[in-house]
């Protein structure tokens, strides 16, 4: 292309009497603004493109609240709603040198946070709003018959909430994982199983009378591409807490992931 900048013909006077020579304009109509502009074509780079698809937006979302109470698990009018919540999950946090999760409603904004130093890992995982507040901890606690995670409000280190367990059976069932509430600890809703796959992203949590309160589904691009085990839908059914829908999800990346947040 033979067009190039121009400059205006008439200098601009500056407000300090001196004079400069006008901004440049563009006169070529084939012009395209350049790679990574707003309106330019994206850049080639995927994890950049990856991280636009998964978090459009970084406004944090009004669906969590900080827990004024220990009633995980129970209807909250907050999110009872008649339609179902569905949230997408990235198994990656956002700071840098961190596992963990970060976790965006529909239309992008976001949720919940999960921020692990690797190097300052404390035994235990803490369930963050989009501001930083912690909604739960997870501490993780051995047994001799096999591990077990408790769930505790807040950052408290007393008074578990919720005690879940991997399923242990020697007959073959769908069943993973078993979340009852503790008695001291003010958790209520009755106790809860997990089934199906967390390894393929297919599983459900049920309460006690059987219903299906969230699931666990696999996400895929507007192009029916899959974006793999990292990005996964976390869908939660009307009336039911989103921040204990999410607490199960830590709880199974620590039974079945490949990598747990929690180390030793």
């Amino acid at each position: 292309c033979r067009s190039r900048w121009r400059r205006q013909s008439s200098p601009v006077h500056h407000h300090n009497g001196l004079f400069r020579r006008s901004p440049l304009t563009k006169t070529c109509r084939c012009w395209r603004p350049p790679r990574g502009a707003p309106g330019g074509r994206k850049r080639s780079n995927s994890s950049g493109s990856e991280m636009a698809k998964v978090h459009p937006n970084t406004v944090a979302s009004a669906l969590p609240k900080p827990l004024a109470t220990a009633e995980l698990g129970l209807p909250s009018g907050a999110h009872g709603t008649g339609e179902a919540a569905v949230l997408t999950v990235w198994k990656k946090s956002l700071l840098f040198n961190c596992d963990g999760f970060t976790v965006f409603d529909a239309k992008g904004n976001l949720v919940f946070r999960v921020d692990n130093y690797a190097a300052g890992n404390r035994g235990e995982v803490v369930l963050m709003d989009a501001a930083g507040t912690p909604l739960v901890t997870i501490r993780r606690k051995r047994l001799s018959l096999g591990d077990r995670w408790l769930v505790y409000h807040g950052e408290e280190a007393a008074a578990p909430l919720f005690s879940a367990k991997r399923h242990i059976g020697f007959l073959h069932s769908a069943a993973l994982a078993h979340v009852t509430p503790c008695g001291g600890g003010g958790g209520g809703g009755g106790a809860y199983t997990i089934e199906g796959s967390y390894s393929r992203r297919s599983c459900a949590v049920y309460d006690a009378r059987q219903r299906r309160v969230a699931e666990v589904r696999r996400k895929e691009a507007p192009g029916g591409v899959g974006f793999g085990s990292d990005v996964f839908r976390l869908v939660v059914q009307p009336g039911f807490d989103a921040t204990f829908a999410m607490a199960v999800v830590v709880l199974l990346e620590q039974m079945f992931g490949s990598r747990g947040l929690i180390k030793g």
